[in-house]
C-alpha cells in the first residue's frame, strides 16, 4: 500500500558502543557530525583524510585511525557507516558488515542500506528523527527546520527533569489515567514555564506540588464535532483533546480515519447512530458517557459535523450535569458549510439572501407548516440535513408555502470528502432525489435564490436520467 512505510522507525542504543565510519571527505564528515549528537564510542577510519575533516576529528576528540577499509576493522561494531564516496567500495563495506550481522548504511545508496540516517532535531533526551526513506534528503532537512522552530530550546531540560521525577511519580501516582494526566500537566503547565524561564528551583517545587495534587483525578467528557468527514477539517482543539482521551465514543457517520486520529491506546466505542440504524438508544449512550467518566476516564464523544447541530448534545449534557460530571464542547464544521464550500456556494448573498435556515426534512412532514418555511419566500437560504428520503415532501411543502418551482437546488453527498458527489437542479426536480439508491452517504440539500450563484461545472443535473448501470460523476 502506498501509505505504508517500507521501514520501521526505531532508535538504536549506542551509548558507549563502538560505531565506525569509513571515508575521507564530506560524506564521512556529515556522518560524524550527526553521530556526535550521541554517546556512541565513535571510530573514524580514513587512509587519506581531507584537511578540514582531519582537523574536525582532532578538535572533537574523535578516535581516528589512518587505515583503509579491511573486514577485520568491523569486529565489535554496533553500527557501520560506509561514506567513502566510492559506491562500489561502500557496497563492499555493507556486505562485509552484513556477514557479521552488523547493520550498515551506505551514503546515497538507499537500496543498499539496512537503515537510513534521519534529519535530527536534538533536545536530549528527546529526539525527533525525520526520514524520507532516501527519497528526498532535502525534504527531510526542510521538515527538520520547521520542527526545530516549533520545539522550545528548553524542552531537553524539561525532559531531563521528567527523568528525575519519574521514580516519585511511579511511587505516588497510580498507573493509568491519573499518571497520563500528570505528565500532560507536567509538560504543558507551570513546570514547563519555570524551566523555560530558567528557574530550575521553581520548576522542581512546581513538579513536587503537582505530584502531591494528583491523589484523585475526576473524569471529564468532551462533546467534539468531527466535522463533515474530511480529516483536515478537524479543528486543532478537537485533535488535541482526542490525543488526551482515554475513551472515544463515536457515531457511525464519523469516518474511521478521524477516529484513528485519537490516542493509539484509547478505548474506541462505536455507538452506531445513523438514520434507521441505531445500535444504541440515546439513553444508553448517555449512561455510557456517565459510566466512563465516573471511572475517572477522559472521554471524547465524537459526533459528525457540529455537536450542537442535530447532534442530540442537549440530552447528553443534561445527563452529565445530573451526574455531576464536567464537560466541554468542541465545535466542528457543520455539513451545511462543507456542502456550500464544495459548490462554491454563497449561503448568504447581499441583496438576495440575508438569512440562513438549518433544518431537517422531517420538519416539513407534519400537518403544520413550520414558520421558517414561509421565510423561504423572502429569500432565506435553506440547508436541509438528512433530506434525501423526504425530498418529495420538502419540495411539495415549500412550493405550497409559495416558493417558486424554479428555485435553484444544490445537493451534496459526502460533503468535503474525496468521494463527494454534487448534483444541481430546481425545486421541481427535488422529488426524484429520494429514489436515488446510488446515494448511500449523508446528503445535504441547499435551497434558495443564493444557490444560483454556485459553481455547477463539476456537478450533475438532478433531472438527468442515468442508465441502471451508470455511475454518477464523483469529484
Amino acid at each position: 500500500m502506498q501509505d505504508q512505510l517500507s521501514v520501521f522507525p526505531a532508535f538504536f542504543r549506542v551509548a558507549d558502543k563502538r560505531v565506525v565510519v569509513f571515508g575521507n571527505g564530506d560524506e564521512a564528515y556529515a556522518k560524524v557530525r550527526l553521530l556526535l549528537n550521541t554517546q556512541a564510542r565513535l571510530v573514524a577510519y580514513a587512509d587519506d583524510p581531507e584537511d578540514d575533516y582531519r582537523a574536525f576529528l582532532t578538535a572533537k576528540g574523535v578516535e581516528f585511525v589512518y587505515e583503509a577499509f579491511a573486514p577485520g576493522l568491523l569486529q565489535g561494531a554496533t553500527l557501520v557507516f560506509a561514506a567513502t564516496g566510492d559506491e562500489a567500495l561502500d557496497r563492499t563495506i555493507v556486505e562485509a558488515a552484513r556477514a557479521l550481522k552488523i547493520p550498515a548504511n551506505a551514503v546515497d545508496q538507499p537500496d543498499v542500506c539496512d537503515f537510513y540516517t534521519p534529519a535530527l532535531v536534538n533536545r536530549a533526551p528527546l529526539a525527533v528523527a525525520i526520514c524520507t526513506e532516501g527519497a528526498g534528503p532535502v525534504l527531510g532537512q526542510m521538515v527538520r527546520a520547521r520542527v526545530d522552530q516549533m520545539l522550545s530550546p528548553s524542552l531537553g531540560k524539561l525532559a531531563q527533569l521528567a527523568v528525575h521525577f519519574r521514580p516519585m511519580v511511579e511511587a505516588m501516582i497510580p498507573k493509568g489515567v491519573a499518571r497520563r494526566i500528570f505528565w500532560r500537566r507536567f509538560f504543558s503547565g507551570s513546570v514547563a514555564e519555570a524551566v523555560a524561564s530558567g528557574n530550575e528551583a521553581l520548576a522542581k517545587n512546581n513538579a513536587k506540588s503537582l505530584v502531591e495534587s494528583m491523589d484523585r483525578v475526576p473524569g471529564h467528557v468532551w462533546l467534539v464535532g468531527a466535522g463533515p468527514g474530511a480529516e483536515d477539517l478537524l479543528t486543532l482543539r478537537a485533535q488535541r483533546v482526542m490525543m488526551e482521551a482515554d475513551a472515544i465514543v463515536y457515531d457511525a457517520l464519523v469516518p474511521m480515519a478521524i477516529v484513528d486520529m485519537g490516542r493509539r491506546d484509547a478505548e474506541r466505542l462505536s455507538v452506531g447512530k445513523r438514520k434507521g440504524c441505531h445500535s444504541k438508544l440515546q439513553s444508553e449512550i448517555n449512561d455510557l458517557l456517565v459510566s466512563l467518566a465516573l471511572e475517572g476516564k477522559r472521554v471524547v464523544r465524537l459526533k459528525s459535523g457540529d455537536p450542537l447541530v442535530y447532534g442530540r448534545a442537549a440530552e447528553e449534557m443534561a445527563a452529565l450535569r445530573e451526574a455531576g460530571i464536567s464537560y466541554d464542547i468542541v465545535p466542528g464544521i457543520t455539513s451545511a458549510f462543507a456542502a456550500a464550500a464544495d459548490f462554491e456556494l454563497p449561503l448568504t448573498l447581499r441583496g438576495v439572501a440575508s438569512s440562513l435556515i438549518f433544518t431537517t426534512g422531517h420538519d416539513l412532514t407534519g400537518d403544520v407548516l413550520p414558520d421558517w418555511a414561509r421565510l423561504a419566500i423572502s429569500g432565506a437560504t435553506i440547508a436541509v440535513y438528512m433530506g434525501r428520503t423526504v425530498a418529495a415532501s420538502v419540495a411539495a411543502r415549500l412550493m405550497e408555502a409559495g416558493l417558486p418551482a424554479e428555485t435553484t437546488v444544490a445537493v451534496v453527498e459526502n460533503a468535503s470528502r474525496v468521494e463527494k458527489n454534487l448534483l444541481h437542479g430546481t425545486l421541481r426536480d427535488l422529488p426524484g432525489l429520494q429514489h436515488r439508491d446510488d446515494l448511500n452517504g449523508p446528503v445535504m440539500v441547499i435551497i434558495g435564490d443564493a444557490v444560483a450563484g454556485a459553481n455547477f461545472e463539476r456537478s450533475v443535473p438532478l433531472a438527468q436520467r442515468q442508465p441502471a448501470d451508470a455511475t454518477l460523476v464523483r469529484v
